[in-house]
């Protein structure tokens, strides 16, 4: 069993690269299991994270360094030599002699053969590290750009196709950085001022959020269960731009409200918030097993009006036709937003996954309208930045359908109208606004 944070970190990162997992999942059971304790436990998520974020910089020095191409590589060896070294590129504070020989040591212990071509690359590039080149960014800038700041080549061409080069820039480098932790007062118990009175008396360091009522972002890293008020339901985490969500729906007290896919329930929790806990709020998902999670959450945060159902919106029988007042439609997508959060995302989505998601958006949006009573409003709403899950999804929906329009929010939220596009859709950004990347479009049925 890994007792120490480089070995903890390098048998999470093999089972994301072999079975797929999810890295939050993963540590998350790595640190309750009590194997790792004090500072071990920020340097394992520090690895695990800071790997993950900077994998696409980290293959770049190495190509220069190993002389087989990396994909030859057998994937232990190669996460042995990312591991090593992303502490000599990014961590000042281990001494580059400890980096090197841990990466060796933790070789050793666990792929005895590779540990002499891990401990020849790292002193390689310690020998070298001053001449490291990067792609010129006048004559390739997508692959500079890619390179610096570690993303896929595809993803940086498809933010300049949306934002032109130099906000690109941008965006790839405030997407390439640790996101703070933003939580949501729960005002059903408590208020967002008397929440920070009670971090600064514990000595957190935390602020308010610029734009959502409710937001707070906390400095540093924490364990949430073990931060004040989590016991007694005063907060959840979520972020901004997830929070806004529910306020651009803006339920009502006492209406039929419904969450479409509600898991793990952040949103469902936040709209039966807004109503004061009166009215009816379904929260739906298509998986079964994630349902739980959703009613535990609200269990601690004392609401009461949010029943749950197993249901795929692929599938249009189930549903009752004109049955809510407002609906949330918080699509499945690629998640392209959330890559601060979800670094292992931009290593697994793919081109064509983005079309594939943009045809199951089209399907949902779609069936889930006709749950929609005639005067309700659903808010589509996606944590990816790509045009074609989002604006693409809605105009073509718009395109089919001569009883339904798209509300300009612009009009309805003055307030908030540089998070919002022309055509009044919800546009957030990492680079520019501090939060995920997230789309919101709110349709009116006639």
């Amino acid at each position: 069993m890994p007792s120490n944070p480089r070995q903890a970190a390098c048998s999470v990162l093999l089972r994301i690269q072999k079975e797929g997992c999810y890295a939050d999942q993963l540590m998350d059971k790595e640190l309750t299991s009590g194997r790792l304790s004090g500072p071990d436990r920020g340097l394992f998520a520090e690895l695990v994270f800071g790997v993950l974020r900077r994998q696409g910089t980290l293959d770049h020095i190495l190509t220069g360094l190993v002389t087989q191409p990396l994909v030859r590589l057998e994937p232990q060896v190669l996460i042995l030599l990312r591991l090593g070294l992303y502490q000599l590129v990014y961590l000042d504070r281990i001494p580059e002699s400890a980096a090197v020989n841990e990466s060796v040591k933790l070789a050793k212990e666990t792929l005895p053969r590779a540990s002499g071509l891990v401990n020849a690359v790292l002193r390689n590039y310690l020998r070298h590290k001053d001449t490291v080149v990067f792609p010129d960014p006048v004559a390739a800038p997508a692959a500079s750009i890619a390179a610096r700041h570690s993303h896929p080549a595809w993803l940086v061409k498809l933010w300049f196709s949306q934002l032109g080069e130099a906000e690109t820039e941008l965006l790839a480098e405030a997407s390439s950085r640790q996101p703070s932790l933003t939580l949501r007062a729960n005002t059903l118990l408590t208020t967002r001022d008397a929440l920070l009175q009670t971090f600064t008396a514990n000595g957190i360091a935390a602020v308010p959020c610029r734009f959502s009522p409710h937001g707070i972002q906390v400095e540093g890293r924490h364990h949430i269960p073990g931060l004040p008020g989590f016991r007694e339901g005063q907060f959840v985490v979520q972020d901004e731009a997830s929070q806004l969500a529910g306020i651009l729906l803006d339920p009502q007290s006492g209406e039929r409200v419904l969450d479409a896919c509600a898991a793990p329930g952040g949103k469902a929790t936040h709209l039966a918030q807004l109503m004061g806990n009166r009215g009816e709020l379904l929260a739906m998902d298509v998986s079964q097993t994630k349902l739980p999670l959703i009613q535990e959450t609200a269990q601690r945060l004392g609401i009461t009006i949010i029943s749950t159902r197993a249901a795929d919106l692929l599938r249009t029988g189930a549903f009752p036709a004109d049955a809510f007042d407002r609906i949330l439609l918080d699509a499945p997508c690629s998640g392209l937003g959330v890559i601060r959060r979800n670094p292992e995302a931009k290593w697994r989505v793919t081109p064509e996954d983005i079309t594939r998601l943009a045809a199951t958006q089209k399907i949902m949006l779609n069936n889930t309208m006709r749950m929609l009573k005639p005067g309700g409003k659903l808010l589509y709403s996606t944590c990816s930045t790509s045009s074609e899950e989002n604006e693409g999804v809605v105009a073509d929906f718009i395109s089919r359908r001569p009883d339904c329009v798209l509300e300009n929010l612009n009009e309805i939220f003055p307030d908030y109208q540089e998070l919002f596009t022309e055509e009044g859709m919800f546009r957030a950004w990492p680079h520019r606004h501090n939060m995920d990347g997230f789309f919101a479009a709110r349709i009116l049925k006639k």
